[in-house]
């Protein structure tokens, strides 16, 4: 074991609820604290001079300076195993060109699926590494990841593969999620529902067979999939023992009310969300998960942040982090942003991307600095927590802890 600190100021995130809108004044900060770490866990975090008198004989690992340190940040929702690159895209949006004009064009999903099943494996784990990387260093240890961009058993089961490869050579959790019901791909002989039957008998018990995902994801929109077919979908899915989440409510209300129906670990974007819809996510245990990336890269606005808190709602922030719609990928800057449009205190900012985020992915041992939970942390070369948001991104990460162990 070992003593970590001091700092000025451990913001530990315990006894928070899970749902519902909080106060900065729920915050347990803990002045010169410090951290006993042991076996991957924390073992006891408290005032720093009282543990080591404590504790003996323990070694001490000091900080320099006026540091303070948050549970390590949760991104449950990313596209971050892709080819190419569609700034293209982005370009033309600007200067207003609508998706169908974009997808004439060569851009849109269908151009990051080409780019991906053209990839090599190798040019796919390196760039999936280099992303995870950059995550880690934003001081995000628990990183979600789907597949997608490969929409035919040979292609989804290639990315599904190394999203499993990347797992080996990092210390941050990999969730891969298998996404093959992202678009109906122009080069399958059938309509959607012949699709969505070829994911169930093709490419899922695969999927299962080498225990590549345990998740499965729907995007239900009119451009993609329909309600009705995407509710039969997800109820399959489940009789195969998969967890499910849904890309709901992007642009067209009702497919949150869907992912609630089919009891779905979450459902992420609801820009569209309807006030009758909020309340209906907010009596249920479905996540309901913010991607402000999205709504800054399509110029399109904010999941609706505030309400869904105020009706009693869980509430995650993720990145969304693909290379099409967010393409940015700084979960800190997006939820700062979030929280200046939406009306957020910190400490449901700080929820949205720790404990409860990481409940979005079924984990309910991380996101918070307790006793017996995961010994991932972060820390920042500032003596006021507060200045993590208030800098939008731009005070950075002064070390980042796995398991104990210093990862950055």
């Amino acid at each position: 074991m070992k003593l970590i600190g001091p700092f000025k100021q451990v913001v530990t995130l315990a006894n928070l609820p899970l749902r519902g809108k909080l106060s900065d004044e729920q915050l347990e900060i803990i002045i010169d604290g410090g951290i006993i770490v042991g076996d991957n866990t924390i073992q006891k975090v408290g005032n720093f001079e009282t543990l080591k008198s404590e504790n003996q004989n323990i070694k001490i690992e000091a900080v320099e300076g006026d540091q303070i340190v948050l549970p390590a940040f949760v991104d449950s929702h990313t596209h971050i195993c892709f080819g190419g690159n569609r700034a293209n895209d982005f370009a033309m949006r600007n200067a207003g060109k609508s998706y169908l004009e974009i997808a004439e064009n060569g851009g849109g999903i269908w151009s990051s699926v080409q780019h991906t099943r053209n990839a090599s494996k190798e040019e796919l784990l390196k760039t999936l590494l280099e992303r995870i990387n950059i995550l880690i260093d934003l001081g995000i240890t628990t990183i979600e990841v789907k597949s997608g961009y490969g929409l035919d058993v040979e292609n989804e089961l290639k990315m599904l593969r190394i999203i499993k490869e990347a797992q080996s050579q990092t210390r941050a959790t990999l969730v891969p999620t298998c996404l093959s019901a992202h678009l109906k791909p122009r080069d399958f002989d059938g309509d959607n529902k012949a699709y969505l039957n070829y994911i169930l008998n093709e490419i899922l018990p695969k999927v299962k067979e080498e225990n590549l995902a345990k998740r499965v994801d729907i995007f239900i929109e009119k451009s993609a999939f329909q309600p009705e077919e995407s509710k039969e979908f997800l109820l399959k899915t489940k009789d195969l023992g998969f967890k499910i989440t849904v890309h709901a409510d992007q642009f067209t209300a009702g497919s949150s009310r869907i992912a609630v129906e089919v009891g779905a670990q979450s459902a992420d974007h609801l820009e569209a969300t309807i006030d009758e819809d909020i309340e209906f996510l907010a009596q249920s245990d479905t996540v309901a998960t913010a991607l402000p990336g999205a709504s800054l890269g399509l110029g399109e606005k904010f999941t609706p942040a505030r309400k869904l808190l105020d009706a009693g709602a869980i509430l995650a922030i993720a990145s969304d982090w693909n290379p099409g719609s967010a393409p940015m990928g700084n979960l800190i800057t997006q939820a700062s942003i979030l929280a200046t449009f939406e009306k957020l205190t910190t400490a449901e900012v700080l929820a949205g991307i720790t404990f409860r985020s990481a409940y979005a992915l079924g984990l309910e041992d991380r996101g918070r600095l307790a006793a017996g939970l995961k010994a991932d942390f972060v820390t920042y070369k500032t003596d006021n927590f507060q200045n993590v948001l208030y800098n939008q991104g731009s005070l950075k990460a002064q070390n980042v802890f796995i398991d104990g162990v210093k990862a950055k």
